[in-house]
């Protein structure tokens, strides 16, 4: 079962998941007038009306790949968008990278309290792993049962925690090339390549190849959104991006542009993306969405 005709225009398909995960979104928060109303009120305020969506669209993509229904998806990326927009709830707070903006709109911490915003990040993080266990995804328990570990290894200080801690770690210093490539294979790459590898386990199994070959595809795909991340921190306005630009530069974060220049950054980001679609090849027509995914992560503009 697909969620939209297999050629339609990725721009129709892009727009029908990002409505549909909007909606499964606001089903999986509680409700703000809810007991306490203002902590789940934040919560709302983190997840809705804002971002791309990517990682729910990498999800939905990859379940497209094995022909997943749907409804086994929704609760996949619904989880994976919860534990990134914990993540940014907590980076953006003062003791991290103390920020007032974010998806065009004040930060959790500024628009409420820091308190406020601490218990908001924790709650969303639960509420991912209560989405992703509360109804079945796979037809195997077993499968479901990895795919919650599968998250929570990507969420955790083997992957999305312990490659902030690393970037926190190293303001100011010059790191060589492959030590940023880990520091982003774990900090953004991580939860990217749970966004498939979910995704990919909502449907039918896949062979150790293949599941080989996804996995790098998503690592690629996860290491390209950082360049071009670090690229539009340097070429975009803050208006453009939704988030104060400039900011790594002025607070000496290394990046990929500091260590390649513009150019060399966006010679990297045309390079990943040449790797990850030549892992996809195999799939043939199957892995349409991810390709598109991937052209539109590596050519997006904010």
């Amino acid at each position: 079962m697909t969620l939209i005709e297999s050629n339609a225009p990725f721009a129709d398909w892009m727009h029908a998941v990002q409505s549909r995960i909007e909606t499964v979104l606001e089903t999986l928060l509680p409700p703000a007038v809810q007991h306490p109303a203002r902590l789940h009120e934040a919560m709302r305020y983190a997840v809705l009306d804002g971002g791309k969506r990517v990682r729910p669209l990498l999800a939905f993509a990859a379940g497209e790949l094995v022909g997943a229904d749907p409804a086994r998806l929704d609760h996949a990326a619904g989880a994976v968008e919860m534990i990134h927009a914990y993540s940014l709830v907590h980076d953006d707070m003062p003791p991290m990278d103390n920020d007032v903006l974010r998806r065009g709109k004040p930060t959790v911490h500024v628009k409420y309290d820091e308190a406020t915003a601490l218990l908001a990040g924790d709650a969303l993080q639960t509420a991912a792993f209560d989405a992703l266990t509360s109804r079945p995804l796979a037809d195997d328990p077993v499968v479901q049962l990895g795919m919650v570990r599968t998250l929570a290894r990507a969420s955790g200080s083997h992957g999305m925690c312990g490659g902030q801690g690393i970037d926190l770690y190293s303001v100011g210093e010059t790191l060589t090339l492959p030590q940023l490539e880990l520091m982003h294979i774990l900090k953004t790459g991580a939860l990217i390549r749970a966004a498939v590898a979910l995704g990919a386990a909502c449907g039918t199994s896949l062979s150790d190849d293949e599941r080989t070959r996804l996995d790098h595809f998503a690592k690629c795909v996860g290491l390209a959104f950082q360049v071009v991340d670090d690229i539009l921190d340097e070429e975009a306005d803050t208006a453009t991006l939704g988030k104060t630009a400039g900011k790594d530069a002025a607070n000496h974060k290394p990046t990929y542009v500091a260590l390649l220049g513009l150019k060399g950054a966006k010679d990297k980001a045309a390079e990943l993306l040449a790797d990850a679609r030549a892992a996809l090849a195999p799939f043939g027509d199957r892995a349409l969405r991810l390709n598109q995914l991937a052209d539109f992560i590596v050519d997006r503009r904010f």
